[in-house]
């Protein structure tokens, strides 16, 4: 499977994120109710969360495959920092 045919579902995900979060600024604008928004950006949250784990696993999964410590180091020392 390529790297284009993988990325595709990630690239969906994240365009329903960002469909989220266009949600969200209407929902602020309009000054909706504060539990819906609250409740929206949980979702929005969660979804970017799920996308960047797939990601992640997705990177770590092929540098490990490859045998390519440096690339698993590089990748840790960017999520552990703060």
């Amino acid at each position: 499977m390529s790297d284009e045919c993988r990325m595709d579902d990630v690239i969906v995900r994240l365009k329903k994120v960002n469909g989220q979060i266009h949600g969200l600024i209407r929902m602020l604008e309009g000054e909706e109710d504060c539990q819906k928004v609250v409740t929206q950006f949980q979702a929005a949250k969660a979804a970017l969360d799920n996308t960047y784990s797939l990601v992640l696993n997705r990177n770590l999964q092929n540098c490990l495959s490859r045998q390519d410590s440096g690339s698993v180091e590089k990748i840790l020392k960017l999520i552990s920092k703060k």
